[in-house]
């Protein structure tokens, strides 16, 4: 089974894009992030003609997540992170997919830093962190799959020094998402490259591309019920190359169908 992540940066401008990489990678399950879409207005007629069923959780200009599956349609279980029930932003949706539970999320950025947004983030992050908890509670096989807007070590940023004092990696959310994964989440990205530099995000701006000046904001966290199926996880880097693509690069691990432990 193969799970992807893809931060698309405006859904319909991006579809294109977003329907060659389906053809090409053929995940059988996807996070979408971004999607910068009303409800009203999401393509879900193109997804469903490349094969995909859908839910989604839309905002006007901003935010917005999706969870798509192919040949199937995913069961729908949460839309929005409890704990604030006057959060109005698209930032989380939930859906069972093949015997998985799967949440998909949206991290606010939180810059500047300090300032109300940083509060916003680091108060969105306490929400997610006792979310997820309950998750584990569930002992069931859980993900929580998207863009995280946090590089969590030195290894996941082109130079740590000039990031110092940014809301992705200011030491209180790094540290929040070193408390969220030590509840016994698995990063599967890094459990499988330890010590490699990975990226998954090149900004538009100042070449960030060419020179490879990149972070690595995109995760897949697994709970202890699934950790053990974990075979292969990458980034499609080459998608950030294509014309007119997202400045992010799809994430994607593969799973075995039983435990390898």
């Amino acid at each position: 089974m193969k799970i992807g992540t893809f931060n698309v940066n405006g859904v319909n401008g991006r579809m294109p894009v977003l329907l060659r990489w389906l053809a090409e990678a053929e995940p059988d399950v996807v996070c979408l992030q971004e999607l910068k879409s009303p409800d009203a207005r999401f393509p879900h007629r193109e997804i469903e003609k490349a094969g995909y069923g859908a839910i989604w959780h839309g905002q006007k200009s901003w935010n917005g997540v999706a969870i798509l599956a192919r040949d199937s349609e995913p069961i729908e279980t949460r839309r929005g992170l409890p704990g604030d029930p006057d959060d109005s932003h698209s930032r989380y949706i939930e859906a069972a997919i093949g015997g998985l539970l799967i949440g998909c999320l949206y991290l606010p950025n939180g810059n500047p830093a300090p300032g109300p947004k940083f509060d916003y983030k680091l108060r969105w992050f306490e929400r997610l962190t006792s979310y997820a908890s309950e998750l584990l509670e569930l002992d069931v096989p859980v993900m929580l799959v998207g863009d995280y807007n946090v590089m969590p070590t030195d290894l996941d940023v082109y130079k740590p020094e000039r990031w110092r004092d940014d809301a992705l990696f200011r030491p209180e959310v790094r540290s929040a998402f070193h408390t969220l994964v030590e509840q016994g989440w698995t990063d599967a990205l890094r459990i499988l490259h330890p010590d490699e530099r990975i990226y998954t995000f090149w900004d538009y701006f100042r070449n960030a591309w060419g020179r490879n000046a990149g972070l690595r904001l995109d995760h897949l966290l697994l709970s202890p019920a699934i950790a053990g199926r974990l075979k292969a996880a990458d980034v499609d880097r080459a998608v950030r190359g294509w014309e007119k693509a997202s400045d992010h690069a799809p994430v994607w691990i593969e799973l075995t169908d039983t435990d390898a432990r």
